[in-house]
C-alpha cells in the first residue's frame, strides 16, 4: 500500500472565505500514483473546515448567511472564549461545518458525484494556515 502526504498553505485576505481546492487535491492524487484508495483532506487549524458541495456562488452566500445567523461574529463580548482573540464564532462555525472530508479514488481520479467539488472554508483568516492531504491506496 502506498501513502502520500502533501501540505497546502493558505493566507486569505479576509476573515472568512471559500477556496475551491479540487484541482489541488487531484494534483496530489496524480503525484501520489495511487489509482485505487482514499484521500483525506483536513485543515490543520480549528477555525477552518473542508467541505464538499457545488461550486455555486448563491450557495456560498447562503452558507455565509446561515452561519452568521446561527453564530454571529459580533458582538465579540457575547462569547466566553473571546479574550486574547476575538474568534469564538470561528471555532463554533467550524464545529457546525465539520472538520475534514474523505474522497474515494477510482482509476486515479477523485470519485465525485456530478456537481461535487472540494472546498477549504476559512472562518478566521488573515494569517498563515495549513491543510493536509493524506492519500493511501494502491
Amino acid at each position: 500500500m502506498k501513502s502520500y502526504r502533501k501540505v497546502l498553505h493558505f493566507n486569505l485576505p479576509t476573515r472568512r472565505g471559500l477556496v475551491n481546492i479540487t484541482r489541488d487535491v487531484q494534483q496530489a492524487v496524480d503525484e501520489s500514483g495511487v489509482k485505487e484508495g482514499l484521500c483525506l483532506v483536513n485543515p490543520m487549524h480549528i477555525t477552518a473546515s473542508v467541505i464538499i458541495n457545488d461550486d455555486e456562488s448563491g450557495l456560498h452566500r447562503d452558507y455565509e448567511r446561515l452561519l452568521e445567523r446561527l453564530v454571529p461574529e459580533k458582538p465579540y463580548e457575547q462569547y466566553d472564549h473571546n479574550g486574547f482573540e476575538d474568534n469564538a464564532d470561528a471555532h463554533l462555525k467550524r464545529s457546525l461545518m465539520g472538520r475534514e472530508s474523505v474522497v474515494a479514488i477510482t482509476e486515479g481520479r477523485l470519485d465525485f458525484g456530478t456537481w461535487e467539488q472540494i472546498f477549504y472554508y476559512e472562518f478566521d483568516g488573515k494569517r498563515d494556515k495549513r491543510l493536509l492531504i493524506k492519500i493511501i491506496g494502491e
